[in-house]
């Protein structure tokens, strides 16, 4: 015989009025905080794709998305917002573009560049959160120093066949991805660097197979990472804080494995920017270098996030020529000899001082990200100046 019936409590809410009417039944869910949320998205193939579809959903209110490809054939069969007829095309473009067709709430916003190149530290010192669909080491060690120098949380994903991996980052209490870097993957990174041509090519080869299937897994979890990294007041940190979750999609086994800090990493600095002075991109370094040397002393100097060419020699025919751009922009040509073919040797720096020859320039004249910090040092005394490009032409020239 069946039982008595049980009272039951029934609750009239108004699904129409509200697209996010399921998610705040969570009792921790903060739609308003979503909605005001600044998440940065590197990488837009097949992990960004899906990352950008579940925060624009979720009504994340404002999403930026670095990528500096075109989309490939190859790229259809696993990224659900390009087409056949976006062949060629920015891959950030299209993805922001069709992504803002799911929320009019949210604003997408793309970015075309390397990210290397396309956002300073001030960009990462804004976000309340950085993902990553990343495939290359170098973009991850720029990523992870941003993050740990402005204290941005940030989760890092990766497929291959059936399998992935998320692991998130909260600097400074938890390791971060430098710390999970083994010796072979330094010797990597080493080696590619020596060449001083890390060149978008380089970047690219060798190919990992994925499928859609594993983006959608290990996407997924990178956003809800996200969203409970975004309610941590309310959460406590992520239970993935510090640790990767592995995903093995043949057995459909997962584990995950905890990382410890290294204390020697060299990814661990951070950057005091609240009271960093406001400066306009295109302000000299004449200018920069004098009122570094105003707040810390007359030996102070100017440096900056990225390694810059100034010159090039041809071991062979000894030929010289003027160059000024970052590291990270040279392509494989400009370590050839134009003359004779042979290999150029280059000259850098990553300072001002008084016998520089960048004094009359800035950081807008020679390729730095228009929203980066350039760092006035003393000894281990440091002040910061942190470039925006709305400050332009406010500040007089030396």
């Amino acid at each position: 015989m069946a039982g008595p019936t049980p009272n039951r409590t029934t609750i009239e809410l108004d699904d129409e009025s509200d697209r996010y009417h399921r998610q705040n039944l969570i009792s921790w869910w903060d739609q308003e905080r979503l909605l005001g949320a600044r998440v940065i998205v590197v990488g837009a193939g097949a992990l960004g794709n899906e990352i950008v579809k579940n925060l624009v959903l979720m009504g994340i209110g404002k999403i930026f998305v670095v990528d500096m490809d075109e989309i490939e054939n190859s790229n259809l069969a696993r990224c659900v917002f390009f087409r056949e007829e976006d062949e060629g095309k920015e891959k950030a473009k299209v993805l922001a573009e069709r992504a803002s067709e799911l929320n009019s709430e949210v604003t997408v916003e793309p970015i075309v560049g390397d990210v290397r190149l396309s956002l300073g530290i001030g960009d990462f010192a804004d976000a309340d959160v950085v993902v990553g669909g990343l495939d290359n080491r170098e973009a991850r060690l720029y990523v992870n120093q941003a993050c740990w120098k402005t204290e941005t949380p940030w989760v890092d994903g990766a497929i291959e066949g059936l399998m992935g991996v998320v692991r998130v980052f909260v600097p400074p209490d938890t390791a971060c991805y430098e710390c999970t870097m083994s010796e072979r993957d330094h010797q990597l990174v080493a080696a590619r660097k020596s060449c001083a041509l890390l060149t978008r090519d380089q970047m690219l080869e060798g190919k990992v197979p994925t499928n859609a299937t594993s983006a959608s897994v290990i996407a997924g979890i990178e956003a809800q990472e996200v969203v409970k990294l975004l309610h941590r007041d309310r959460l406590g940190e992520p239970s993935l804080a510090g640790a990767g979750f592995n995903f093995v999609g043949l057995t459909h086994e997962s584990y995950v494995v905890n990382y410890q800090p290294r204390e020697d990493c060299l990814s661990h600095d951070h950057y005091e920017l609240d009271g960093a002075t406001t400066v306009a991109a295109d302000t000299p370094f004449a200018k920069l270098l004098s009122m570094a040397r105003e707040q810390l002393g007359e030996n102070a100097v100017i440096e900056f996030e990225h390694e810059l060419v100034t010159g090039a020699t041809c071991s062979s025919c000894g030929n010289g020529w003027s160059m000024l751009m970052p590291v990270d922009q040279l392509g494989t040509a400009d370590g050839l000899c134009p003359d004779c073919g042979k290999e150029r040797s280059l000259d850098f720096t990553h300072s001002v001082d008084d016998d520089s020859n960048l004094l009359d320039e800035s950081a807008l004249s020679v390729g730095l990200p228009e929203r980066d910090v350039i760092v006035a040092r003393d000894g281990f005394e440091r002040r910061y100046f942190r470039l925006d490009p709305s400050e332009r032409h406010r500040h007089e020239s030396p």
